[in-house]
């Protein structure tokens, strides 16, 4: 049986801004193996964090892919900007558009890697039509805005569930997941058959503990 390596996208959200540069030293020292950022918009979710600018200057830290999570309203408008500014894949969120089969196409006619994502109260069948399209699939596993939420069991599941489709279908979404992973946190994930692990408290207050595990 050939056992699957996890792969690390350590969320920026939660480093310093004012010392970026130590922030991918460290993710790299780590061998993650994306780096993920999170873009708010303040109306999809209450905060608000950067945009194209800050992106396209934070592609000059690193050649690790840039894994860009759309926590916006009408991310339709926003994707070939994000593209042009530096992201390698592109993640936006079902509850945000109408058109989520037309945005995984567009994605992909930018030549970018297409993820969508579910918020917690989201079920799981609400992705079955676009499944066989997508990239990767992440899987919130807090209500999205904040850093430092504790997991919520529940969302565990929707790994599980989205892992058995995947099987059934011979699918080839990878599947993600954000929210409260830490070192109490981490094998649960891994368990339930997440491919790629977004950390952001845990990993920079080193309390991952990640090395065991890749």
């Amino acid at each position: 049986m050939i056992m699957k390596t996890p792969l690390l996208s350590p969320s920026l959200l939660s480093a310093d801004f004012s010392d970026l540069s130590h922030a991918f030293s460290l993710i790299e020292k780590e061998k993650a193996g994306a780096v993920h950022i999170d873009v708010m918009d303040g109306q999809f979710v209450p905060q608000i964090t950067y945009g194209q600018p800050v992106i396209r200057s934070l592609r000059k830290c690193t050649n690790l892919p840039f894994d860009v999570h759309l926590m916006v309203e009408k991310p339709e408008n926003m994707v070939e900007s994000f593209a042009e500014a530096g992201a390698d894949w592109i993640t936006f969120h079902l509850e945000s558009t109408v058109h989520a089969d037309r945005l995984i196409h567009k994605i992909h006619d930018l030549g970018k890697k297409a993820g969508i994502s579910i918020v917690p109260s989201t079920p799981v069948s609400m992705l079955q039509e676009v499944l066989a399209d997508v990239d990767l699939v992440l899987v919130m596993t807090v209500n999205p805005g904040f850093g430092g939420q504790k997991i919520l069991p529940r969302c565990v599941d929707k790994i599980r569930t989205l892992c058995e489709l995947r099987k059934e279908a011979g699918y080839s979404y990878k599947v993600s997941v954000d929210g409260g992973v830490n070192e109490h946190t981490l094998q649960t994930v891994l368990d339930a058959g997440a491919d790629i692990i977004v950390s952001g408290s845990a990993f920079f207050n080193g309390c991952l503990n990640w090395g065991a595990h890749s």
